[in-house]
């Protein structure tokens, strides 16, 4: 991705916490790829009808993870107290969707994957909440 190149460029972008508004964007986007492609992979299983709570964790938990990537891309003006709730909302449906998926991990290493991507982001997001002023 090219987000520390815009970052750099931007003239309101905080060089304090750059590198963790960076991960956490990376982190975000990441793990919207990352769900979408395991609730994909869950409907081609055999055992799809057990897997149904995963594609819609999965699901939600990708399009939160959009909007929260894009709202911490934004740096020109300032909306601290919607960013930070949209950071604790993608926090909580990451921490859902990733219990959900390592229930299915041993069998399906989609899940495995995706459970463990959505733990980083997870992380990602915290750590820019208490970077927030």
């Amino acid at each position: 991705m090219h987000v520390r190149e815009i970052l750099d460029s931007h003239s309101q972008a905080p060089a304090d916490s750059q590198p963790i508004l960076i991960r956490c964007i990376e982190a975000c986007f990441d793990c919207a790829q990352t769900c979408t492609s395991c609730a994909d992979a869950s409907t081609a299983e055999e055992s799809v009808r057990d897997l149904a709570q995963s594609i819609r964790t999965c699901s939600d938990c990708a399009g939160i993870c959009v909007a929260t990537g894009q709202a911490a891309s934004r740096q020109t003006g300032d909306n601290t107290e919607v960013l930070g709730t949209q950071l604790q909302t993608c926090m909580t449906a990451c921490g859902v969707c990733a219990a959900e998926c390592e229930k299915h991990a041993a069998h399906h290493e989609h899940h495995r994957i995706c459970g463990e991507v959505c733990r980083a982001c997870e992380a990602a997001c915290r750590s820019l909440i208490a970077a927030l002023p």
